[in-house]
């Protein structure tokens, strides 16, 4: 009961930044809060042989929510590219198979240096992109090209628990895809990863001991229902501030404490 009442005002605290951080500077999903899960579920003793676990696993199950409503708003829109997210369907989810079974064998300690590994590097491209798309060509790859892409994106998407966009959005950048349709495809993409994904570490933690209560395998059911709504409660109001404040400075703020956080993974 003494952790409850600290872990509930601190996961309060985590949707709220996730939905500003969201809203303000475009990034979310897993990049904001698998670390944020980490460090709370250590902070109330959590066993830290299951934290990483348990952190990819939750941030997963919030992310079929979010993605489910951004996927419909970009559909809506015609910001879907149907035949692409068609074409890498059956690769991302051999990929996420792939993914979600590393995670259940990886010891907690190397999935945490892993994201630790893959957070200086995502902050690293922001810094250095500043913003702006650095296309490498105008053509994305041939069919298997394409395919190893998807396969290795599920993988990645589902071995950290983060959302389509963040490796999505990069790599269909790099290739001059239209920003609009590259963000509305992450979406459906994401979706695709968190399903699969949620389920894998439903099914890899089914019994593990030292999990914390409300959890159903790798996944904390109290966490998910307090960061869902808190994160598309202040996604708007980050939104509003995106209007009003220096964007560009902020990413590339917000970069440098990406960069400081992933190293503190990936040394300690």
């Amino acid at each position: 009961m003494e952790n409850l009442t600290v872990l509930i005002p601190l996961l309060l605290l985590c949707g709220a930044a996730a939905g500003l951080l969201a809203g303000l500077l475009g990034v979310g999903g897993g990049i904001v809060i698998v670390p944020m899960l980490y460090h709370v579920f250590l902070h109330v003793g959590v066993t830290p042989d299951v934290v990483m676990p348990l952190a990819v696993g939750t941030s997963l199950a919030t992310i079929v929510v979010t993605a489910s409503i951004s996927s419909r708003s970009h559909q809506a829109r015609g910001n879907v590219d149907g035949p692409l997210v068609k074409r890498w369907l059956p690769a991302v989810l051999a990929g996420v198979v792939m993914g979600t079974l590393l995670g259940a064998v990886l010891p907690g300690e190397i999935l945490r240096v892993v994201f630790g590994g893959f957070m200086v590097v995502i902050a690293t491209h922001m810094l250095l992109t500043a913003g702006r798309p650095v296309a490498l060509t105008d053509h994305l790859p041939g069919r298997w090209g394409q395919r190893g892409a998807a396969t290795a994106i599920g993988s990645l998407a589902s071995l950290l628990g983060i959302g389509g966009g963040t490796l999505v959005v990069p790599f269909l950048n790099f290739f001059n895809f239209p920003m609009h349709r590259a963000v509305g495809s992450a979406a459906v993409v994401g979706l695709v990863v968190a399903v699969p994904g949620t389920l894998g570490y439903v099914m890899t933690g089914w019994n593990q001991s030292g999990l914390p209560l409300g959890s159903t395998g790798y996944v904390n059911w109290l966490a998910f229902v307090l960061l869902v709504p808190t994160t598309m409660l202040f996604a708007p109001l980050g939104v509003r501030l995106c209007q009003r404040l220096d964007v560009g400075k902020l990413r590339r703020a917000f970069a440098v404490l990406l960069v400081a956080v992933g190293l503190k993974m990936l040394l300690f």
